[in-house]
């Protein structure tokens, strides 16, 4: 008997490109009509090859030693933390075409629950569980999961999207709002601030400034050209057809810039116990400069929380929100 044959690292296996001629044939037009609430994502089964582990560390320039050497989780290797990230919030293409989405992603959050390991088997799923129209647009909520071979929860995803609009027409507005219960998150340093320290972090100290020049190609890996989809993030046309210049980088690739920062700053425990929650407020285009940024803002109950940022290069702030973790130990690099 021949042996099931292993599942792929993404959504979509562009191995069927050489018998099949439509790839999205069968699957829903992605346009806020078609939705139903609540709506069942997936499941899908990804696997964190070797492939995958080195393809993120490619696009978002993160060749940290715990994803391509060995970590401090039994010495294995890891994926980076926000390494399954877009794949959540791709997870919708399972149901919409993904070559037809002009969509705009608005805000993240994610619950770092563990690492996954390489060579791991991680099944994805998430439902819609909410729709709703605001200022034109129509916004869908999703919430999903990442689950390990044995059941554990590596990630737990609740993400808001715009699902088809005009980039060129929303994506400077730059107007999200903090939550009741939280701050609203400037980007401004005090001047004289201290610098961030891992041994005995304290309120006020400031996170070391994360570079980042996100290419065009990198953003065009990032956004699935592998999988042959096509979008605003991967394609000149259809950038400028949405209204854009050139192609601009996902809010999903920011994110993962500024969980690359915190997992640097604050170790293995935000691998394993960190949450994040970032709204994107405006566009960054590829090859434009950013920073990821961030302040503690208290220390308590054994963790850390934080205000973190993007910020572009003309200053403005493209990603603002808030972090926590547990407090770093002697193993943060």
């Amino acid at each position: 008997m021949t042996a099931p044959e292993r599942p792929w690292r993404d959504l979509v296996d562009p191995r069927r490109a050489v018998e099949v001629d439509d790839l999205e044939a069968g699957l829903k037009e992605p346009e806020f009509e078609q939705l139903e609430i609540p709506e069942q994502l997936g499941p899908a089964t990804v696997v964190v090859d070797d492939h995958k582990i080195k393809r993120f560390a490619f696009t978002q320039d993160d060749h940290h030693p715990w994803h391509l050497e060995a970590s401090p989780f039994g010495g294995r290797r890891v994926g980076h933390a926000a390494l399954l990230g877009n794949d959540l919030v791709q997870l919708f293409t399972t149901v919409y075409a993904a070559s037809r989405v002009v969509g705009l992603h608005t805000e993240e959050q994610l619950w770092f629950d563990s690492p996954a390991f390489l060579d791991e088997q991680v099944v994805l799923e998430g439902t819609y569980t909410e729709a709703y129209e605001r200022r034109g647009q129509g916004y869908v909520v999703m919430e999903a999961t990442a689950t390990g071979e044995d059941g554990r929860s590596i990630l737990r995803h609740r993400g808001v999207e715009i699902l088809r609009t005009r980039p060129g027409d929303v994506a400077g507005r730059g107007s999200a709002a903090p939550a009741a219960d939280q701050r609203r998150v400037t980007g401004e340093v005090p001047e004289g601030a201290p610098a961030f320290d891992p041994a005995a972090p304290a309120a006020g100290q400031v996170l070391p400034v994360l570079p980042k020049t996100i290419t065009v190609e990198q953003a065009a890996v990032f956004s699935r050209v592998g999988e042959y989809v096509r979008n605003v993030h991967n394609d000149l046309a259809l950038a400028r057809e949405g209204g854009m210049r050139v192609p601009f980088v996902q809010g999903q690739q920011q994110f993962g810039v500024l969980a690359e920062l915190l997992t640097r700053q604050l170790g293995a425990g935000f691998l394993a116990g960190g949450w994040m929650r970032v709204k994107f407020l405006k566009t960054v285009d590829v090859h434009e400069p950013i920073e990821a940024g961030g302040i503690v803002t208290a220390v308590a109950d054994g963790r850390v929380e934080l205000d973190i940022w993007v910020r572009r290069a003309d200053g403005g702030l493209s990603a603002a929100g808030w972090a926590s973790a547990p407090l770093p130990a002697s193993e943060t690099e």
